[in-house]
Protein backbone atom coordinates (compact mmCIF):
# COMPACT_ATOMS: atom_id res chain seq x y z
CA UNK A 1 0.00 0.00 0.00
CA UNK A 2 1.21 3.40 -1.06
CA UNK A 3 2.27 5.69 2.05
CA UNK A 4 0.59 8.87 2.52
CA UNK A 5 2.44 12.45 2.25
CA UNK A 6 0.67 13.87 5.10
CA UNK A 7 2.23 17.50 4.08
CA UNK A 8 1.76 17.06 0.43
CA UNK A 9 -2.38 16.35 1.08
CA UNK A 10 -2.40 19.31 3.67
CA UNK A 11 -0.96 21.32 0.91
CA UNK A 12 -3.42 20.09 -1.35
CA UNK A 13 -6.66 20.49 0.69
CA UNK A 14 -5.58 24.00 1.94
CA UNK A 15 -4.92 25.11 -2.02
CA UNK A 16 -8.21 23.95 -2.93
CA UNK A 17 -10.24 25.81 -0.28
CA UNK A 18 -7.81 28.88 -0.28
CA UNK A 19 -9.10 28.72 -4.14
CA UNK A 20 -12.66 28.79 -3.69
CA UNK A 21 -12.22 31.45 -1.00
CA UNK A 22 -9.84 33.30 -2.81
CA UNK A 23 -11.72 33.07 -6.24
CA UNK A 24 -15.34 32.72 -5.21
CA UNK A 25 -16.14 32.94 -9.06
CA UNK A 26 -14.36 29.20 -9.50
CA UNK A 27 -16.59 27.64 -6.62
CA UNK A 28 -19.36 25.38 -8.04
CA UNK A 29 -21.48 27.60 -5.27
CA UNK A 30 -21.02 30.89 -6.80
CA UNK A 31 -23.99 33.68 -7.49
CA UNK A 32 -23.88 34.54 -11.19
CA UNK A 33 -21.45 37.19 -11.87
CA UNK A 34 -22.75 40.61 -11.72
CA UNK A 35 -20.85 43.78 -12.73
CA UNK A 36 -21.75 47.16 -12.18
CA UNK A 37 -22.33 48.04 -15.54
CA UNK A 38 -25.68 46.37 -16.46
CA UNK A 39 -26.99 49.62 -18.56
CA UNK A 40 -23.98 49.92 -20.57
CA UNK A 41 -23.35 48.45 -23.94
CA UNK A 42 -20.01 46.51 -24.84
CA UNK A 43 -18.56 48.15 -28.32
CA UNK A 44 -15.54 46.13 -28.53
CA UNK A 45 -14.22 42.86 -27.26
CA UNK A 46 -10.84 41.76 -27.24
CA UNK A 47 -9.25 38.38 -26.30
CA UNK A 48 -5.73 37.32 -25.38
CA UNK A 49 -5.25 33.58 -26.28
CA UNK A 50 -1.75 33.19 -24.57
CA UNK A 51 -2.75 34.67 -21.64
CA UNK A 52 -6.31 32.93 -21.16
CA UNK A 53 -8.27 36.36 -20.77
CA UNK A 54 -11.41 38.40 -22.55
CA UNK A 55 -12.15 41.59 -22.20
CA UNK A 56 -15.08 43.58 -22.74
CA UNK A 57 -14.38 48.04 -23.79
CA UNK A 58 -16.86 50.30 -23.76
CA UNK A 59 -15.55 53.41 -25.32
CA UNK A 60 -12.03 52.28 -24.67
CA UNK A 61 -12.07 51.62 -21.13
CA UNK A 62 -12.30 48.00 -20.22
CA UNK A 63 -15.56 47.05 -18.42
CA UNK A 64 -14.54 43.77 -17.39
CA UNK A 65 -12.05 40.67 -17.88
CA UNK A 66 -12.95 36.83 -17.42
CA UNK A 67 -10.48 33.81 -17.45
CA UNK A 68 -11.32 31.84 -20.57
CA UNK A 69 -10.90 28.34 -22.02
CA UNK A 70 -10.10 27.93 -26.09
CA UNK A 71 -9.60 25.06 -28.14
CA UNK A 72 -8.10 21.66 -27.01
CA UNK A 73 -5.40 22.84 -29.94
CA UNK A 74 -5.19 26.50 -28.89
CA UNK A 75 -1.45 27.55 -30.23
CA UNK A 76 -1.58 29.54 -33.72
CA UNK A 77 -4.48 30.66 -35.81
CA UNK A 78 -7.60 28.54 -37.17
CA UNK A 79 -6.82 27.38 -40.28
CA UNK A 80 -9.01 24.25 -41.07
CA UNK A 81 -12.34 22.55 -39.49
CA UNK A 82 -11.71 19.94 -36.72
CA UNK A 83 -8.01 21.53 -35.90
CA UNK A 84 -8.89 22.26 -32.27
CA UNK A 85 -7.97 26.21 -32.73
CA UNK A 86 -9.51 29.43 -31.63
CA UNK A 87 -8.75 32.20 -34.76
CA UNK A 88 -7.25 34.96 -34.59
CA UNK A 89 -8.19 38.25 -35.94
CA UNK A 90 -11.06 40.74 -36.74
CA UNK A 91 -14.32 38.99 -36.23
CA UNK A 92 -18.00 40.70 -34.73
CA UNK A 93 -20.93 38.86 -32.96
CA UNK A 94 -23.57 37.63 -35.29
CA UNK A 95 -26.01 36.34 -33.18
CA UNK A 96 -26.91 35.60 -29.67
CA UNK A 97 -28.48 31.79 -29.08
CA UNK A 98 -29.79 31.59 -25.46
CA UNK A 99 -30.57 27.54 -25.92
CA UNK A 100 -26.90 27.07 -26.68
CA UNK A 101 -26.00 23.09 -26.21
CA UNK A 102 -23.40 25.09 -23.70
CA UNK A 103 -26.21 27.29 -22.13
CA UNK A 104 -25.97 30.34 -23.70
CA UNK A 105 -23.74 31.42 -26.64
CA UNK A 106 -23.20 34.22 -28.91
CA UNK A 107 -21.70 33.55 -32.77
CA UNK A 108 -18.43 34.63 -33.81
CA UNK A 109 -18.05 35.37 -37.92
CA UNK A 110 -15.76 33.03 -38.37
CA UNK A 111 -14.66 32.36 -41.03
CA UNK A 112 -13.59 35.75 -42.34
CA UNK A 113 -12.98 36.46 -46.66
CA UNK A 114 -9.47 35.92 -45.64
CA UNK A 115 -9.92 32.64 -43.84
CA UNK A 116 -12.01 31.23 -46.86
CA UNK A 117 -9.48 32.01 -49.48
CA UNK A 118 -6.64 30.68 -47.39
CA UNK A 119 -8.79 27.59 -47.25
CA UNK A 120 -9.78 27.14 -50.88
CA UNK A 121 -6.14 27.78 -52.04
CA UNK A 122 -5.22 25.03 -49.89
CA UNK A 123 -8.20 22.51 -50.51
CA UNK A 124 -9.81 22.05 -47.18
CA UNK A 125 -12.78 23.75 -44.87
CA UNK A 126 -11.78 27.00 -42.80
CA UNK A 127 -14.56 25.00 -40.75
CA UNK A 128 -17.49 27.10 -38.41
CA UNK A 129 -19.86 27.28 -35.59
CA UNK A 130 -17.11 29.62 -33.20
CA UNK A 131 -18.88 30.75 -30.71
CA UNK A 132 -18.25 32.79 -26.65
CA UNK A 133 -20.26 30.17 -24.58
CA UNK A 134 -20.96 28.63 -21.11
CA UNK A 135 -19.00 25.73 -19.68
CA UNK A 136 -19.17 22.10 -19.99
CA UNK A 137 -21.44 19.94 -17.87
CA UNK A 138 -18.11 18.51 -16.30
CA UNK A 139 -17.22 21.98 -14.80
CA UNK A 140 -14.12 21.20 -13.73
CA UNK A 141 -12.94 20.12 -16.81
CA UNK A 142 -13.66 24.26 -17.32
CA UNK A 143 -10.99 25.21 -15.06
CA UNK A 144 -7.93 22.60 -16.23
CA UNK A 145 -7.96 22.18 -19.43
CA UNK A 146 -8.51 23.78 -23.32
CA UNK A 147 -11.66 21.54 -24.11
CA UNK A 148 -13.51 23.88 -26.98
CA UNK A 149 -13.77 22.67 -31.10
CA UNK A 150 -12.26 26.18 -31.34
CA UNK A 151 -14.73 28.33 -29.71
CA UNK A 152 -13.95 30.71 -26.30
CA UNK A 153 -15.52 29.14 -23.30
CA UNK A 154 -16.55 30.97 -19.89
CA UNK A 155 -18.76 29.42 -16.57
CA UNK A 156 -22.38 29.50 -17.15
CA UNK A 157 -22.66 32.69 -14.75
CA UNK A 158 -20.27 34.78 -16.86
CA UNK A 159 -21.99 34.16 -20.25
CA UNK A 160 -25.28 35.32 -18.72
CA UNK A 161 -23.35 38.46 -17.76
CA UNK A 162 -21.73 38.57 -21.22
CA UNK A 163 -25.04 37.95 -23.08
CA UNK A 164 -26.63 40.76 -22.03
CA UNK A 165 -23.93 43.32 -22.36
CA UNK A 166 -22.94 42.05 -25.94
CA UNK A 167 -25.35 42.88 -28.87
CA UNK A 168 -25.18 41.67 -32.80
CA UNK A 169 -22.08 43.25 -34.83
CA UNK A 170 -20.33 43.79 -31.51
CA UNK A 171 -16.14 43.41 -33.04
CA UNK A 172 -13.86 41.05 -31.52
CA UNK A 173 -10.21 41.00 -32.22
CA UNK A 174 -8.48 37.94 -30.98
CA UNK A 175 -4.99 38.01 -30.88
CA UNK A 176 -2.24 35.14 -29.27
Amino acid sequence: MKKINKRKALIKIFTTFSTIFLFPSLSLFSKPAKANIKKTTVDLIVVWKSKRRMTLFYKKKALKSYSIRLGFNPRGHKRREGDGRTPEGNYWITHKNPNSSFHKSLGISYPNKQDEKYAKQNGFSPGKDIFIHGGPKNFLKHFFFDWTEGCIAVTDSEIDEIYYLVQKKTPIFITT
